[in-house]
């Protein structure tokens, strides 16, 4: 969870409470300014839920290409080490 997703819900969840409060006490402007921030924390974690998707991405494609590297890397140093062997023999 990222800095995005933990405000946006805080944001939501106050919303929810303010605007609730709103409604109880018959408050038109709270029940307005509550349902605004509640909207506002909806949009800001889903940026995050976003980015974390980004994120996540990102790093499933660096693990495949890392995974991708590791044999041939394997390959390279025994067919070195052969021709070591071949020369000094």
């Amino acid at each position: 969870m990222n800095k995005d997703q933990a405000e946006g819900k805080l944001k939501d969840v106050g919303g929810r409470v303010e605007r609730q409060v709103g409604e109880w006490t018959g408050d038109n402007e709270k029940q307005a300014h509550g349902t605004m921030k509640q909207a506002e924390g909806k949009v800001q974690k889903a940026w995050g839920d976003v980015k974390e998707a980004g994120k996540k991405a990102v790093d499933r494609t660096n693990e495949k290409a890392a995974e991708r590297e590791t044999p041939a890397d394997t390959e390279v140093e025994e067919t070195e080490v052969r021709t070591t062997r071949r020369k000094a023999s």
